[in-house]
């Protein structure tokens, strides 16, 4: 084995971003052949590197699983209030892994969660652009200047514009190119009973859209509605990357391949 950086180690075997394990070094967290290991340092096979104290193997399997994530559910392992956690509906061999990206408590649909730190980079980083896709209702009909505005020219937030694709459900939500990419569903295998996945509403009763971007800002998609006078009163991502919801019901997870 060619000697390899520290912070690319640890992201690979704990499931941490390169800039998490560059922090944890920093912090004095890990140690290399029971020194404290510096920003930068480099390890080969003979290396012993320990985390927190406990030894950190070179040999590792990864695990990817999709998970639909219900509403009231929080993407953290520790629960936040009276909000549950969605570790609380993982069996134990999975409480180690983390999220890839998050939704927060209201929002519900797919989550990826890995050990594979490499894998959660390639998803998460904005220059992978990895798109992701939402089924949105809002508490009144968007106004179709309000839909080129958030598309065509992006809404300026406080922490910079944002822009995305918002397509009205009654104008094929699911185009051929989201049927198309059913060959690449995740869920026949999924597990349990419950609800389907997808919660499609076809009674008409809140305006609906689908909405596609390739960023990941904190609420952004609830705050830019926001911006323009509108309440998202549901928000459900269908896909992420190649991985889609297909039939996986809520509260249930599988596991992919990435």
């Amino acid at each position: 084995m060619e000697p390899i950086r520290l912070n690319k180690f640890l992201a690979e075997r704990l499931g941490l971003s390169r800039r998490e394990a560059d922090n944890a070094i920093a912090a004095g967290k890990v140690t290399v052949d029971g020194k404290t290991a510096v920003l930068g340092s480099r390890i080969d096979k003979n290396s012993k590197v320990c985390y927190n104290k406990d030894i950190v193997p070179f040999a590792t399997e990864y695990t990817y699983i999709a998970f639909n994530k219900p509403v009231g559910y929080v993407c953290s392992r520790r629960a936040q209030g009276p909000a549950p956690t969605l570790y609380d509906l993982l069996p134990s061999e999975f409480q180690k892994l983390k999220t890839v990206g998050r939704l927060d408590k209201d929002s519900s649909g797919l989550i990826l969660l890995t050990n594979d730190g490499d894998f959660a980079f390639q998803m998460t980083h904005p220059k992978f652009h990895k798109e992701k896709v939402y089924e949105v209702e809002l508490d009144h009909p968007l106004e179709p200047l309000h839909q080129q505005m958030i598309s065509d020219f992006g809404i300026m937030l406080d922490d910079g514009p944002s822009k995305f694709t918002v397509i009205r459900e009654d104008k094929n939500l699911f185009s051929e190119v989201f049927r198309s990419a059913a060959a690449r569903e995740i869920a026949p295998s999924a597990r349990g009973d419950g609800p389907d996945g997808r919660g499609l509403k076809k009674n008409g009763s809140c305006p609906s859209y689908t909405v596609i971007l390739s960023e990941g800002r904190n609420r952004q998609i609830r705050r830019t509605f926001a911006a323009l006078g509108y309440e998202v009163t549901k928000l459900h991502r269908i896909q992420f990357g190649k991985f889609m919801l297909s039939g996986l019901k809520s509260g249930k997870y599988v596991i992919i391949k990435p």
